[in-house]
């Protein structure tokens, strides 16, 4: 592939990752989202904060990071419990996400499903 086939290329490469946090705590899923929030934009403003719902049912959080450029690194986060995050996308912007979320929390990779353009992977984020 020459240069302007990689530039092709990469431009057909989706930079957007969906991540979605289950039951855990609001002020942890805030935390996690600032912490990506600073590293990406996003679809959500940085006052959009999650709010528990009542009801039976787990409370799901939803954003979507456009991983494309890292404007800055996350500080270190604490969480109040380990929390669950799900993260799906083209394979470069997953491990983007990935990598962006470790110097935040201790990130440990749980699972993965992977797919012909996208991968979903699981990952369990602890305060560090």
């Amino acid at each position: 592939m020459n240069s302007a086939e990689q530039a092709s290329h990469t431009e057909h490469v989706s930079a957007e990752v969906v991540v979605e946090l289950e039951s855990c705590a609001a002020q942890d899923a805030h935390a996690v989202f600032s912490a990506l929030r600073t590293s990406f934009s996003s679809d959500r403003s940085a006052d959009d904060v999650p709010e528990e719902m009542s009801g039976p049912g787990a409370t799901v959080w939803t954003s979507t990071f456009d991983v494309s450029e890292i404007k800055e690194q996350a500080e270190p986060g604490r969480l109040t419990a380990p929390v669950l995050l799900s993260a799906q996308g083209g394979y470069w912007a997953v491990d983007q996400l990935t990598k962006a979320l470790g110097p935040a929390f201790v990130v440990h990779v749980l699972g993965m499903a992977a797919g012909d353009q996208e991968k979903e992977v699981e990952l369990r984020l602890e305060s560090r």
